[in-house]
């Protein structure tokens, strides 16, 4: 059976070399499932593809030539669009890319647990320099409802114009899932992150339509679950769209974020103008307007510290990472 590659996103120059072109949806110790015309087939990547700075990654275009010793074999990763990515949880001066290739970001949030502000500032910081668009989605709206309204004030008071829906992934007509449906058109990427147990499986189940991926429990005490998805694998939708479901973020690094960051402290941004010295830190400065908001009570002081120690760990990430480079 011949797969038509326009399904996985291919267009224009891509779909010219479609003999050779494949997308890897899957990949799992050093070996890739890649969907080309003539279907699924694994690939393998060289060695030195697989440590170096361009290892391939779930999302990626590729062209695949047969090798008669080892098989299919990736012989070359295409430019990316885009990537979503973070600072590799087991060595900060690497960047771990999650996804490429990449149209919709949705973070999804269970409203079993609270969502704490620092929390959703990183998730948007990581969404939004993917240059994808955004949503985030909030799930178990039928276990604690009177969450909901507390959840979607403290997203809005950080981001005020991204999308919020509400799923009950259990229903099968809820609106929600309406409306994530329509977003997940036919050739678009959606990736889902979050934290284990936030409910991405159960999602992902109900816009696929049936019992794809496994779900887990949520330990009653912390409301954290295991990690059911532990690799990224893209997902077909019936009506056309491609999912990610992706392990859960215990770590969210960010990563080479400086605009990202701009947007989603864009108000403490916009009154850092007002300050007497441009490069000013918010921290003794003379007429500082951003310190002058938190002594009026404009601005909570919290959220300012969460923006110093952001920027910080980029600061610090740029400086390691230049320092390894210079080795």
């Amino acid at each position: 059976m011949t797969v038509d590659l326009s399904d996985y996103g291919a267009s224009g120059n891509l779909l010219s070399n479609s003999d050779e072109l494949g997308r890897i949806i899957r990949v799992d110790r050093g070996e890739c499932d890649v969907i080309s015309e003539k279907g699924t087939v694994r690939a393998i990547s060289d060695s030195n593809r697989s440590q170096g700075e361009v290892a391939p990654v779930t999302g990626d275009w590729v062209k695949l030539i047969m090798n008669p010793e080892v098989g299919t074999v990736i012989n070359e990763i295409l430019p990316r669009k885009n990537k979503l990515s973070r600072r590799d949880p087991s060595d900060e001066r690497v960047e771990q890319v999650l996804v490429s290739n990449v149209d919709l970001v949705i973070i999804v949030h269970g409203i079993d647990r609270p969502l704490p502000p620092g929390r959703i500032e990183r998730l948007l910081t990581l969404a939004w320099d993917s240059q994808s668009e955004v949503i985030v989605v909030l799930t178990k709206v039928e276990e604690r409802d009177e969450l909901l309204e507390e959840t979607i004030r403290t997203i809005e008071a950080i981001a005020p114009e991204v999308s919020i829906v509400a799923v009950d992934s259990a229903n099968t007509s809820d609106p929600g899932l309406v409306k994530i449906k329509d977003m997940v058109k036919p050739g678009c990427t959606a990736a889902l992150i979050g934290e284990s147990g936030a409910g991405k499986s159960s999602l992902v189940n109900a816009l696929l339509g049936g019992e794809i991926v496994e779900t887990g429990e949520v330990r009653s005490g912390d409301k954290r679950g295991r990690h059911t998805t532990v690799t990224r694998e893209i997902l077909l939708c019936p009506d056309g769209g491609l999912l990610v479901d992706t392990p859960g973020l215990r770590s969210i690094g960010i990563w080479d974020a400086q605009e990202s960051l701009k947007k989603v402290f864009a108000d403490l941004e916009e009154r850092s103008k007002d300050c007497r010295f441009s490069d000013c830190i918010h921290e003794s400065e003379p007429d500082c307007a951003v310190i002058e908001d938190v002594l009026l009570g404009v601005l909570d002081e919290r959220r300012l510290v969460r923006y110093q120690a952001l920027l910080k760990e980029l600061s610090d990430q740029q400086k390691k990472t230049t320092k390894r480079k210079n080795k």
